[in-house]
């Protein structure tokens, strides 16, 4: 077979369902190859969009994303959403073409040495220059992508390498093992916890990688300890259980970041402790007492140094400690749970504020989760307009969020392309702020074309908020490239064929989502809000 058609053999033999891309020439034997498969092939407008939906689609569906595109320009395309799911810890394996092995090291067209321009936001980054080798690199990019901490593959694909023909045979995929967990090291850690008399429990993505919400929920009510998620990891944990008491990342619950600060023991489970969780590294004390639980070895004692270390996968840990007894902890304890709960509820809970000039969003946020599906996701971009979305959406079940903890713009819409193929009969509605979206709506011909009816909501204040936030507080007064001006974003939709829709106060959101779902189209809400108030943290009740 060609070595177009063993590429393909083998992503077919991975269980590969689809696959995002924007066509280019120097795979054209991969694009060939797949033409007799099963896999439905997303031509997405734009490689940046292309990779955000495989991640978005690995996410949502706990497979390997795959997307595909040509050598030099439109990889460098692909390298946010490449080094998204490197930060996020997402499983993708990107196939990238190249200049024929001849040309290498010439400049020659669009040429870029793949393997070294990826080396530090790919897992792993490789050329196939020999096509007898396909099986042996491309397995093996699979199994790197979903092993130990998941991450993306990169492979180089030289155009001339895929009109090879070798007799080869396609492999059958590895059996991925996660390593065990220490039991002695468990029942240490339990004994530690028992002792304590202010522990919280920290979940980070290896808990919603390892879908192991409802162990966690199990071990929390059963030893009595107080739960946060980590930045961007919401659903880690059902948002209304009574041990949950907040979330790390930008504008926390300062009852939240005091319950981690007067922690004596605290336990980390599958978080590798970002800049945006520790508050720029400034979370634990120093005497804080730390188990760090974590898949991958690399990440323990890379912030903070632990107690107790256990390389485990999360539901090992989790399962494994459930065969323990629940100690018996002092009233003050579950006094201490449920205090930090109240805080955090009062300052959760969206109240009916509604505004006739603007759009005012936490009242947006109040009326939208009582009329949105239990099976909704929500996806998101980066910016300040997700503060009201993060304080007051509940997340009450794993896979109700996928966002990117990179903190890349655009991935909003793309994301929720990606999330909704993974999962048809979920409801995905985006949320984008103005300066992200006009990033990647051209993903909205991509959504209409292939009929994905995804409902995105663009938070309009004709800026760059999150940059003139930053700026209004370190050069007040100074205004510099953070103004925008926009189109009608809902007449933009209805032309790429989606239904659209302007708000400009609260009174007209509730029968806009309606009519947005009930449309069957890829939908679009633009709801114009007040560009004096920059972030929810302004906002004084």
């Amino acid at each position: 077979m060609s070595g177009g058609k063993a590429i393909v053999e083998v992503m077919v033999a991975e269980g590969v369902e689809s696959v995002f891309c924007v066509p280019g020439e120097s795979y054209l034997g991969v694009l060939d190859a797949l033409y007799d498969t099963n896999v439905r092939v997303i031509s997405a407008r734009h490689e940046g969009g292309a990779s955000f939906m495989a991640e978005g689609y690995a996410k949502m569906s706990g497979k390997v994303g795959v997307c595909m595109a040509t050598r030099g320009v439109g990889s460098a395309n692909l390298s946010i959403g490449i080094h998204t799911a490197y930060q996020d810890s997402t499983p993708m394996v990107v196939l990238i073409g190249q200049v024929e092995r001849p040309f290498k090291s010439r400049e020659a067209f669009q040429e870029v040495d793949l393997a070294g321009y990826y080396s530090h936001i790919a897992k792993w980054a490789v050329e196939i220059d020999d096509a007898n080798r396909i099986p042996e690199i491309m397995h093996r990019a699979f199994a790197v992508a979903q092993s130990g901490r998941p991450g993306p593959v990169v492979v180089g694909l030289p155009h001339d390498m895929l009109e090879d023909v070798v007799d080869i045979q396609v492999r059958k995929p590895y059996s991925i093992s996660v390593p065990g967990v220490d039991a002695a090291l468990v029942k240490q850690s339990l004994e530690l916890l028992a002792s304590a008399e202010r522990p919280v429990l920290i979940a980070g993505g290896g808990v919603t990688l390892s879908g192991s919400t409802s162990e966690l929920v199990q071990f929390a009510e059963k030893f009595n300890i107080p739960v946060v998620t980590a930045f961007r990891r919401f659903d880690a944990f059902p948002n209304q259980h009574p041990n949950y008491i907040g979330w790390l990342g930008f504008g926390p619950c300062k009852a939240t970041l005091d319950a981690i600060k007067e922690a004596d023991v605290i336990l980390a489970l599958g978080t590798r402790f970002s800049q945006v969780s520790t508050q720029d590294y400034e979370l634990l004390r120093e005497d804080t007492k730390l188990i760090h639980v974590d898949i991958s070895s690399n990440e323990i004692g890379k912030v903070y140094a632990p107690e107790v270390a256990i390389v485990s996968d999360a539901k090992a840990f989790l399962v494994e400690a459930l065969k323990h007894e629940g100690a018996v902890v002092p009233e003050s304890r579950v006094e201490r749970i449920a205090k930090a709960r109240d805080h955090y509820e009062t300052f959760a809970t969206a109240r009916p504020y509604y505004n006739e000039e603007y759009t005012d969003m936490e009242g947006v946020i109040h009326d939208l989760i009582p009329r949105v599906p239990e099976n909704t996701v929500i996806t998101s971009d980066a910016g300040n307009f997700f503060g009201w979305v993060c304080r007051f959406y509940p997340f009450k079940k794993e896979k109700s969020y996928i966002g990117p903890t990179s903190g890349a713009m655009g991935y909003g819409l793309p994301g929720a392309i990606g999330a909704k193929i993974a999962s048809p009969d979920s409801t995905v509605i985006a949320f984008a702020g103005d300066g992200g979206f006009m990033m990647t709506m051209q993903e909205l011909e991509t959504a209409a074309r292939y009929n994905v009816p995804v409902i995105t909501i663009v938070v309009n204040n004709n800026m760059y908020g999150t940059i003139r936030a930053h700026q209004e507080k370190h050069f007040p007064g100074r205004v510099v490239a953070t103004e925008l001006s926009n189109p009608d974003y809902a007449a933009l939709a209805r032309l790429f064929g989606c239904h659209g829709e302007t708000v400009k106060s609260n009174a007209e959101f509730v029968p806009a989502l309606q009519r947005a779902i009930d449309s069957g189209k890829p939908a679009l809400i633009e709801v114009q809000t007040d560009p004096n108030i920059l972030s929810v943290s302004q906002v004084v009740r």
